[in-house]
């Protein structure tokens, strides 16, 4: 084993500090730099945390491979300390009604971040490096776990036994190396062109106003209208139901017993029948006729039992793969009554699921008439004419799919604009209208939308912030997920997680 060749002086704990913050904020992504080696630092100073097991009886627990070197949970190694530190950081949010969830998220967490240390070390051999011995030996010296009036005590050191010498010694070792590995990565020299082209999708940036008009605002007229137009989709029929798996002679012999009064519907349903309504005898209480689709697929057996005069039994029918049944009518089919509230509802929801473009275009009809108003004087006067609520935000870039880097539309707390982020057409008019001019009509989740843009800036010299957030932030965080994704998509990555996990604590 290398020696301890000088003691160092203590590090500013105030780097520490900063490096648990960050970690909290992004526990899977936050491998950059420095923290690989400060895993080890931080391990001495924190009291243990929750493992979920018995430190008495922690034994060489391996959750998977990579390339064939074991990924496993043993006494002080990588893996170990990583879930002591996210168990501590995650106690404060522990209780009895998500203790299994966090446990399971601690656990995978830390496999994770184990086995992407795994896949940088062996990219590492592959390349045939090795942390140097003097290095190692500096690393070692600053430690926690030797200091004494803030510097290195040999005789701290020589109180562990030779064999925890050589395991901190490699652990630090490692640590050198994996953190070699993530600079020569996210220090490489970024093309100055790439940089620039980057920064210039901050501008444009542009301001609106805009004027909403929710689907759920179409009227209830036009929904009677609806269903004055359409009657037979709303007809409503009470209807009983027996299903048989046995065979179709079966269903038959036991609709025979009904027919000639030796057993009853319900008797017979309780004590043969196979769907959701055996233990109601039967009954499948009342529903419209377009709730019958995907039951009586074929048209002519639907309008047969809609049809049904009450009491009256229909023939043996298929009823899906591999079963047999037949109806009873419990009511005569009677048309949909609108003035009843629930019946209108459940209208309400077929327009919406299966006619939802009626609504939308009566809606965009309406805001064109907003946005011949607003031409004829203006949008504010418009917005109060109509009794509409004007939302106002901005300034956004052209940010399709929220790039962090950039503000996202997101981020506006406008909720009519939750699905605007990946939409081309709200991206289109948003920067395609003109200055003080509306836009037309745009369709947009579950509203309808006009946009009225109402300033715009080409750039800003002043503004370094973007240049800032690309180099420290975007650039490292994306290098960051790609070292995740390529190890843990890795071929040479065996997964073994799950199965070992439910082993150790019995889900």
């Amino acid at each position: 084993m290398a020696s301890i060749k000088k003691p160092v002086e203590k590090q500013d704990e105030g780097i520490k500090s900063e490096l648990i913050r960050r970690f909290k904020a992004n526990p899977f992504l936050f491998l950059g730099t420095i923290f690989i080696l400060l895993i080890t630092i931080v391990a001495f100073v924190f009291v243990p945390a929750f493992s979920g097991i018995n430190e008495r009886e922690l034994t060489d627990l391996t959750f998977g491979y990579y390339d064939k070197t074991p990924i496993s949970y043993v006494q002080d190694n990588y893996f170990y300390q990583v879930q002591q530190m996210i168990a501590q950081q995650y106690q404060s949010n522990l209780d009895e009604t998500n203790y299994s969830f966090v446990q399971f998220q601690i656990w995978r967490q830390a496999f994770e971040m184990a086995a992407v240390r795994a896949g940088m070390l062996d990219e590492m051999k592959l390349a045939n490096y090795a942390a140097p011995e003097d290095a190692v030996d500096r690393e070692m010296a600053l430690l926690p776990e030797f200091q004494e009036n803030g510097r290195f005590s040999a005789a701290k050191y020589r109180k562990l036994s030779k064999n925890r010498q050589m395991s901190l010694w490699r652990q630090v070792q490692e640590n050198i190396t994996a953190n070699h590995y993530i600079r020569d990565l996210t220090e490489l020299k970024t093309s100055t062109k790439e940089s620039a082209f980057v920064i210039n999708m901050a501008y444009p940036q542009r301001t609106f106003d805009m004027a909403a008009f929710p689907i759920s605002s179409y009227p209830d007229s036009e929904i009677i209208a609806y269903a004055e137009a359409n009657p037979a989709l709303f007809r409503t029929t009470h209807l009983s139901r027996i299903t048989l798996s046995s065979s179709e002679n079966d269903a038959s012999q036991i609709r025979a017993s009904i027919q000639d009064g030796t057993t009853s519907f319900e008797d017979a349903a309780r004590n043969n029948s196979v769907d959701a309504w055996k233990e109601n005898s039967g009954d499948s209480g009342s529903r419209m006729a377009y709730e019958l689709f995907i039951e009586l697929p074929d048209e002519a057996v639907r309008e047969t039992i809609i049809s049904l005069a009450p009491g009256t039994l229909s023939e043996v029918i298929p009823i899906g793969e591999g079963r047999w049944g037949f109806y009873r009518a419990e009511e005569e089919v009677r048309p949909a009554d609108t003035s009843d509230a629930a019946m209108l509802s459940k209208i309400r929801g077929y327009v919406m699921n299966n006619e939802r473009g009626r609504a939308e275009d009566w809606l965009i009809t309406r805001a064109e008439e907003f946005i011949a108003a607003a031409k004829e004087k203006d949008f504010d006067s418009a917005i109060a004419d109509k009794g509409l609520e004007k939302k106002n935000f901005g300034p956004l870039p052209i940010n399709y799919g929220s790039a962090t880097i950039f503000p996202a539309v997101s981020s506006a707390g406008v909720a009519e604009l939750s699905a605007a982020g990946t939409n081309e057409n709200f991206w289109r008019a948003a920067f395609s209208t003109p200055l003080n001019t509306s836009s037309e009509p745009l369709v947009l989740g579950d509203n309808v939308v006009v946009l009225y843009p109402l300033e715009e800036t080409a750039e800003s010299a002043d503004d370094n912030s973007y240049m800032s957030a690309y180099f420290s932030y975007w650039l490292n965080e994306s290098t960051d997920q790609s070292i995740r994704n390529y190890f843990m998509n890795s071929g040479k990555l065996k997964d073994n997680f799950w199965d070992v996990y439910q082993r150790i604590f019995g889900f």
